[in-house]
This record gives C-alpha cells, structure tokens and sequence, in this order.
C-alpha cells in the first residue's frame, strides 16, 4: 500500500504533470511544425531551385526488383533536409518563447518592492521612543 501512495505523491508533483502537459503541447506543437515546413516552406524552396521534392530525394544504394523481391535501398538525405528545416524552426520558436519570458521577468524584477513592514519589536520600540519624548 506504501508504494501505490508514493507513487501517487511523485505522478501528482507539479514539476512531473508540468512535464507531461509540455510533451503532450510539444507532439502537438511538432505535427503543426511538420505541416509548415511541408506544406508551406518547402514548396517554394522546391520551386526556386527548379521544382525539386526534398523529400524523394535519395541516394540509391541498391535498385529494388519486384521480381526477385528485393526492395530498394536507398540514403533519403532530402527527408534528413526537411527535418533539419524543422528543427531549426522548432529551436527558433522556442528562442523567441524564452525571449519573451526573459522579458517579462526583467520587467517584473525592474518593479521596486516595496519596503518590508517593521517588525513587532520596531513597532515596540517607535512606541516607547515616542511616549518617552512626550513625557520630558
């Protein structure tokens, strides 16, 4: 019974339901990258460079024959370029999310704080400081 609450305590911490809040938005997060650079980036790439499909391109090591039933095996280096491409948009999307929360805290650390409250025994202190002086 011990272990089933212990485990219940660590599943239950905010860092790790943080962590898994995050993994869940950053699969999200991906399939939306995956769809700009596909669908969106890499066409006009393909076009400048005279039309060409990143992703079919590869480096053919062995033909596949369906005759004999071998498939082909091949470097698909144009898939590895997309996936660059995505990850450079990933690392630079996440540059600007840490951008602007560094931002945000430097503007909340350039609010002054505000004096700390006198303790108890100032407060004390003020008091018998001040009867004193009324009293000569």
């Amino acid at each position: 019974m011990g272990f089933l609450k212990e485990f219940k305590e660590f599943a239950m911490r905010g860092s790790v339901v943080d962590l898994a809040v995050g993994v869940v938005i950053g699969g999200a997060f991906g399939k939306i990258v995956t769809s700009l650079v596909d669908d969106i980036i890499m066409p006009p790439i393909g076009y400048l460079t005279g039309g060409i499909d990143f992703s079919q391109m590869r480096y053919v090591i062995q033909p596949g024959n369906e005759a004999s039933g071998t498939a082909e095996v091949a470097i698909t280096y144009g898939n590895f370029i997309n996936v660059v491409i995505q990850f450079i948009i990933v690392a630079f999307c996440i540059f600007l999310v840490i951008k602007g929360i560094n931002a945000l805290k430097r503007k909340e650390e350039e609010v002054p704080a505000a004096p700390p409250a006198p303790s108890n025994e100032e407060v004390l202190l003020t008091e018998i400081r001040d009867l004193l002086r009324t009293k000569q």
